[in-house]
């Protein structure tokens, strides 16, 4: 995490950071588990993700307000400071639509929805990872290597696109299935839907905001 700055010393708010970040990508990845888990019709094993993605979710609320109030005391420089700030911020609202998207997963476990349904969420749980994987690497080289950062940012930002067409296409299958489901697990699916394409999109908001910081540094 001190790369992104290229800060030598290790910091207190630094560790606590990479932290986070780590633990934010790995509920993308326990998210990616527990839909292949619903997918194979195993309940046990897939909530038993949503529960380890639960608990790492509220660890990622509890480093947020930390790193804030280490921030506060520290005397790190002002503009680093911000910097950190709105990318733990973003990154912990990535992880609090995971958790959403998880919720609904849950539901959805003792309802009857087609299987189709069920491999267009893994389809996207896949994107997800990839979009989420790149970021951490991208924000890794953000202090070392800003134009390859800039390079990755802009590969989530293609990535975004295509969980957008994803979101669609399964939408688009409701009126085909509309006779299958019931109106709960409609909702519910909705509902999950919605969260997938938020996680993208927090996904991608952060992957602008390196882009941003990687020209900063560039001209620094």
């Amino acid at each position: 995490m001190e790369k992104w700055f290229a800060i030598r010393r290790k910091s207190k708010v630094l560790e606590l950071a990479d932290r986070q970040m780590t633990l934010a990508i790995d509920t993308v990845m326990d998210l990616q588990k527990t839909i292949r888990a619903g997918l194979e019709g195993n309940k046990k094993a897939a909530r038993e993700h949503i529960a380890h993605l639960s608990l790492m979710e509220h660890e990622i609320d509890e480093l947020r307000r930390t790193i804030f109030e280490e921030l506060t005391r520290g005397s790190m420089a002002s503009k680093d400071r911000e910097d950190i700030m709105h990318l733990v911020k973003r990154l912990d609202e990535m992880a609090d639509h995971v958790k959403d998207a998880a919720r609904n997963a849950d539901l959805l476990l003792d309802s009857n929805i087609p299987k189709v349904f069920w491999e267009k969420l893994a389809s996207i749980s896949s994107l997800l990872v990839n979009c989420a994987a790149t970021l951490r690497k991208s924000i890794e080289i953000l202090g070392t290597n800003p134009a390859q950062a800039t390079k990755l940012a802009m590969e989530i930002d293609k990535t975004e696109g295509m969980v957008d067409e994803e979101y669609l296409k399964t939408k688009g299958m409701f009126l085909a299935h509309v006779q299958e489901i019931d109106a709960a697990s409609f909702l519910f699916l909705r509902d999950m839907l919605e969260e997938l394409e938020h996680v993208a999109d927090s996904c991608d908001d952060t992957g602008d905001y390196v882009r941003i910081l990687a020209v900063a540094r560039e001209y620094e």
